[in-house]
């Protein structure tokens, strides 16, 4: 029932922001539409610290961000600013272009504060990689949420379970699952790719124990999680496949082309910055073009 064990690697993005990098991964590029999976945190920060990734563009893609602890403060090019707390959700769609930050605004810093979370990338199918850039924000009282014995979880976004979350651009579904301790969990089914990831605690698996910061990307089939001796917290994610993307910095796309034209807009100041965060951003990387077959740089 289990395809492949990627474990988190950590990566520090700068801004005071240290991530599990989870996809992409060398040898499991996407989950579905998930191209991209990162897991913020857990991070405390001491009085006057806190997260400041300024600036930069994506293309492409919709970022989904989600927390489990403390707060993210968002600016984008489009005029929005939005705090997400736990339970909320930011979604943003790039399409043919947009520009955001993600800070902690200055009444958090000053007391210091801890950060646990995941941001997520999905893909665009190819009818909508050139839609115009989006955000949308959902309270945690507009998700839906379910509980079965000991496990309770959100639907963030698709359908599974018989409830329906955010609607994304193609066939999807995201879930944050809690497990209390020896509490059984069906997998959803209905889907042709599906992944688990164990954001806190360890879960079984059939005969595999699946620790903090594994990514279990699953075969075909039913299959029930089992929390072992403490409670247990996962995101459940998948759906279906939109296709070979290339991914270059925070550039995601059908066509090495579009990356270039996009790497050559942003280095030409050709996508404006959010009006609310304009002092600063972060410059195009210095480093090689995408190869085909398509390999990842580290995105912001």
């Amino acid at each position: 029932m289990i395809d492949l064990i990627i474990p988190a690697r950590s990566k520090d993005l700068g801004g005071g922001l240290k991530v599990g990098r989870i996809l992409p991964f060398a040898k499991r590029r996407m989950v579905g539409p998930f191209v991209f999976l990162d897991h913020m945190g857990p991070a405390d920060f001491s009085p006057g610290d806190g997260v400041d990734v300024r600036p930069h563009p994506h293309i492409g893609l919709s970022t989904i961000s989600y927390l489990f602890d403390g707060e993210l403060h968002h600016h984008d090019s489009l005029g929005t600013v939005q705090t997400i707390v736990p339970g909320e959700v930011n979604w943003m769609t790039a399409g043919h272009g947009i520009v955001h930050s993600e800070r902690t605004r200055a009444e958090t810093r000053a007391h210091g504060y801890r950060l646990d979370g995941i941001q997520a990338w999905v893909a665009l199918p190819n009818e909508a990689e050139e839609t115009d850039p989006a955000f949308a924000h959902i309270g945690s009282a507009d998700l839906p949420r379910f509980e079965e014995g000991g496990a309770s979880g959100t639907v963030i976004a698709g359908e599974v379970y018989g409830l329906s979350g955010v609607k994304g651009h193609s066939p999807l579904f995201y879930v944050h699952l809690e497990l209390r301790p020896g509490a059984r969990f069906a997998l959803p089914t209905g889907y042709s790719e599906r992944a688990a990831y164990v954001a806190q605690g360890a879960v079984r698996l059939g005969d595999t124990r699946l620790e903090t910061g594994h990514l279990a990307v699953l075969t075909p089939g039913g299959a029930d999680l089992i929390a072992e001796e403490g409670p247990a917290r996962l995101m459940l994610l998948g759906g279906e496949p939109v296709g070979e993307r290339h991914i270059w910095w925070n550039f995601v796309s059908s066509s090495l082309d579009r990356i270039e034209a996009a790497k050559a807009d942003w280095k030409a100041g050709r996508l404006p910055l959010p009006p609310s965060d304009r002092s600063e951003f972060i410059p195009l990387p210095d480093v090689p073009p995408p190869p085909p077959p398509p390999g990842p740089t580290d995105p912001v």
